[in-house]
């Protein structure tokens, strides 16, 4: 399986500055069509949408803040495109089931079965919610119940429940829609759903979190598990195992579960020409937003008084069970701590990855870097976000995906209309 996750400008934080990224079209729905209209053209199994819920000043001077709100975004894309699905991701702490349900289910009946959820629980945003940001496994305690009404709304519905029979004036059979009645620990929702039964019987649900509780929650209600992962090394294939093997203990197929690693590459027409344009982008680098950004990776420890040459005191970082923000994404720095990366070094990869794999080659060699991360057994595919856009998405699209195509590892064509059908696991009854 083979997604994008687009922001509009690209994964690295500089990549706005080239002279061609059409930064000024970054709330401009004709630029995503047009990332997405491609990204469809090459058989993508589906685009991400990431959100933020607030402002982050810190930064503001030096990069484009954050991107429009996924949902709406993902409904006008709908109508400019038939096949690629559409996952958006929505905080389950600062919203509500029963809202986000009609979102979803109107997303897929606007796409005919193509919409998708990625179940986040976020880390900061309190601020503009008038609530306290939970701890990390009470965020994803709430995040479970909160994909448990979720899936109770969407069965509220029987899929034969409208029946339209005009001679007896019969538009849908009340015995076929239920109520739920959940009374839990956060939400207390009694239905049923307002909006009819979703094509796909319930939109694809994606999970990002890495966290131990965060696998757990995955193992229980995710299709599609992202998470990051910078090699193919045996962390990365026993994150596979370990998953695979929660999804079974919970009584799910674990071949239903695609496991995708963030790849985030800087491409060139050939190696010589991806490591300048990496130089050129590293050149964009703001240090000062940087360390701003790289400061909240590492739960918030401040960074000001180290020179950016000198590695960063591992004794400064907490235990990553301590950590109640992103906890696995700090576990990825922490881990480079470790390793006696520098400052500066840390902030270029912050800067350039947000957490990713950050691979630098030509398109040959990111096709074959991906294809040996597969074969490894680390992935089920990947999600790729470009470096810079729209030159290095147009590799991505235009040359790296056709070389898998032309070794077989790739679809040529899709094989369904709805996004279940696409990715091999098939509509909910």
């Amino acid at each position: 399986m083979l997604a994008t996750l687009i922001g509009g400008v690209g994964n690295h934080a500089g990549a706005w500055r080239r002279p061609n990224s059409r930064v000024e079209e970054k709330y401009d729905l004709q630029l995503f069509a047009d990332l997405v209209g491609r990204a469809e053209a090459a058989k993508l199994h589906a685009v991400f949408l990431a959100d933020g819920l607030r402002l982050e000043t810190d930064t503001l001077r030096s990069q484009p803040f954050a991107g429009l709100e996924p949902v709406t975004l993902l409904s006008a894309l709908a109508a400019v495109t038939s096949r690629i699905g559409l996952i958006g991701s929505i905080s389950t702490t600062f919203s509500e089931p029963y809202t986000v349900a009609r979102q979803l289910a109107s997303l897929d009946h606007i796409s005919n079965g193509r919409a998708g959820w990625n179940l986040v629980t976020s880390a900061w945003g309190e601020e503009n919610y008038g609530r306290a940001l939970p701890p990390h496994d009470e965020r994803y305690e709430r995040g479970a119940e909160f994909a448990e009404v979720l899936f109770a709304l969407f069965d509220s519905w029987d899929a034969d429940a409208i029946t339209l029979d005009r001679a007896a004036g019969v538009y849908a059979d009340p015995a076929k829609v239920r109520t739920i009645d959940h009374v839990g620990k956060h939400f207390d929702v009694r239905g049923p759903l307002n909006v009819a039964r979703p094509p796909q019987g319930r939109p694809v649900v994606a999970q990002a979190g890495s966290s131990e509780i965060g696998q757990d929650v995955a193992a229980r209600f995710a299709d599609v598990v992202f998470t990051t992962g910078r090699t193919t090394d045996e962390a990365g294939v026993q994150f596979y195992r370990s998953l695979k093997e929660r999804v079974a203990a919970t009584g799910r197929d674990p071949g239903s579960v695609k496991i995708l690693p963030g790849v985030s590459p800087i491409i060139g027409h050939t190696e010589a020409e991806a490591k300048a344009v990496e130089k050129e982008l590293n050149g964009f680098i703001d240090l000062v937003s940087g360390r701003a950004k790289l400061s909240r990776q590492l739960a918030g420890v401040e960074l000001d008084d180290l020179e950016l040459d000198e590695p960063v005191p591992l004794e400064r970082l907490p235990r990553e069970s301590e950590v109640q923000g992103r906890r696995s994404r700090f576990g990825v720095y922490r881990a480079l701590v470790e390793d006696g990366w520098t400052l500066r070094r840390l902030i270029q990869w912050e800067v350039a990855s947000a957490g990713h794999h950050v691979p630098v080659g030509s398109s040959e060699q990111i096709a074959d870097l991906l294809l040996r991360r597969f074969e490894a057994g680390a992935a089920d595919g990947f999600v790729l976000l470009p470096s810079y856009v729209p030159e290095g998405f147009t590799l991505l699209t235009d040359e790296v995906v056709p070389i898998l195509q032309e070794r077989g590892a790739f679809q040529t064509e899709y094989a369904h209309g709805t996004l279940r059908g696409n990715l091999g696991i098939g509509p909910v009854a």
